[in-house]
């Protein structure tokens, strides 16, 4: 279910500009991760590693960047 929280973010957050916005207030993925449970998006950070394959300090752009996001 966990993973699938991640899945169901990232499509609010394409249909919701004020979410994808929120979201990448962002300044870690801790942060990322209490924003998204705030939204009643469940999961933990490893398990948003897992099924976006990668980590948001990993890149240098803003989460809007992120294909999905």
């Amino acid at each position: 279910m966990s993973k699938q929280a991640v899945v169901n973010l990232f499509r609010a957050a394409q249909s919701n500009p004020q979410l994808k916005t929120q979201l990448n207030t962002a300044s870690d993925v801790e942060a990322f991760v209490q924003l998204a449970a705030k939204q009643g998006f469940e999961f933990t950070s490893d398990e948003w590693r897992q099924t976006v394959g990668f980590s948001v300090e990993e890149l240098e752009c803003e989460l809007s960047e992120i294909p999905g996001i």
